[in-house]
């Protein structure tokens, strides 16, 4: 079913607004399209009664503005009426492409700064909305979610400080450590897999995997991102494997100990493709060294995919790797600033999230279940069982 025939069976909590702050305009625009579409669309008895006022729109993006002063100090500014609205907030932290003057000299935001713009925007709505959610694909600080001796809790502060100000829902992609959410448990806190769009994404690069647990792993880098693997290869009826990494606790480089090996837990991957599955790839050493350990093991085709592509470190060990047959594709979502250098790679795949995003606005819009949403089981069946009979009709003819 479409999603412009989906039933209106209950009131929307409040005129939609969306407000994608500027990190984040390119998708808040395709979100918005979706949005517009959908409802221009939908037919319903009720559409004309006032509790659907304002429910069908040109935009429903709400104009704001961030201000800096020279010294870099700034302000938020919402430019249009918000009053008894149900405010969507969307804020990438890791959009390092913006800048600022800074006493004259340019300086790029860093995830500081757009978590600090982020609560400007909930502060100039000053409690006019009727409902603030903020949809934050990368958990601001989510790496830093627990405490090891004396040192700072910043992601469980940065959720106090986003409910203490009037949030009501917050939305995250893949978190780092989903259990943070314990640190609000009366709001709302939803983290979501994007697994459905990888599969669509893979399938549709790879037109000829043979997707069974004869022909295909999934690898977890590390003991951490097991959930995360197992979830995957269920999905997908595949055995799973796992790297962990063996340090040298007797000496510290660069802030951390060092790697002496990768050890490897698993069936043998022999002729095998496999898809490596983690929530990030920062440095993207980590993925790396696990490629070129699979390929050492005799695996088939290697594909990486990482929610989040942040690529800390640049692309040119990618770049190689991929010349040397080590990596065959890379496949991270535009859940997060993508240069124009990385979409312009052979193997790279971006992994589109937009629509994905506005079904979950237009469902929270109407205060109804995101269950199908958060467990696409089903969804997952279906493109499985397409890219079967697409096969045997290829063996057919």
């Amino acid at each position: 079913m479409a999603n412009e025939d989906k039933e209106i069976e209950t009131i929307p909590v409040g005129p939609l607004g969306l407000v994608p702050l500027k990190s984040c305009e390119g998708l808040g625009k395709k979100v918005n399209d979706y949005l517009v579409q959908w409802r221009s669309a939908r037919q319903s008895e009720h559409k004309n009664t006032i509790a659907f006022a304002g429910y069908q729109r040109d935009s429903y993006i709400i104009d704001t503005q961030i201000s800096r002063f020279g010294t870099g100090e700034g302000k938020g500014t919402i430019l249009q009426t918000v009053r008894g609205g149900d405010l969507f907030l969307m804020v990438d932290v890791c959009n390092h492409s913006l800048t600022y003057s800074l006493c004259g000299m340019t300086n790029h935001m860093s995830p500081d700064d757009h978590f600090s713009d982020l609560k400007r925007i909930i502060m100039a709505a000053a409690g006019k909305a009727r409902r603030i959610n903020v949809i934050m694909p990368f958990l601001y600080e989510s790496r830093q979610y627990k405490r090891n001796g004396r040192e700072s809790l910043d992601c469980a502060l940065a959720l106090h400080e986003l409910v203490n100000m009037g949030v009501e829902n917050i939305i995250t992609f893949d978190a780092h450590d989903p259990r943070v959410q314990n640190a609000i448990p009366l709001k709302g806190f939803e983290t979501v897999q994007p697994i459905y769009q990888f599969i669509k994404a893979i399938l549709a690069a790879e037109p000829e995997l043979r997707v069974d647990a004869e022909h295909m792993m999934v690898i977890s880098p590390d003991e951490g991102g097991m959930s995360r693997a197992i979830y995957f290869a269920n999905m997908l009826g595949l055995d799973v494997g796992m790297f962990y990494k063996r340090r040298d606790y007797t000496r510290l480089v660069g802030g951390r100990n060092p790697i002496v090996a990768h050890e490897f837990l698993g069936a043998d991957v022999a002729g095998k493709d496999v898809i490596v599955v983690d929530d990030m790839i920062s440095s993207g050493e980590s993925v790396q060294d696990v490629a070129r350990e699979l390929k050492r093991r005799k695996a088939g085709k290697v594909f990486i995919c990482g929610t989040f592509g942040l690529f800390t470190n640049g692309l040119t060990r990618f770049d190689r790797y991929y010349e040397e047959g080590l990596i065959d594709r890379v496949f991270t979502t535009n859940l997060v600033y993508q240069s124009p250098e990385l979409l312009s790679r052979p193997y790279y795949v971006s992994v589109e999230m937009s629509k994905y995003i506005a079904l979950l606005i237009d469902s929270l819009n109407h205060d109804t279940s995101i269950s199908e949403l958060l467990q696409p089981s089903e969804r997952i069946h279906r493109v499985l069982e397409k890219h079967r009979a697409a096969q045997a009709a290829g063996k057919q003819g």
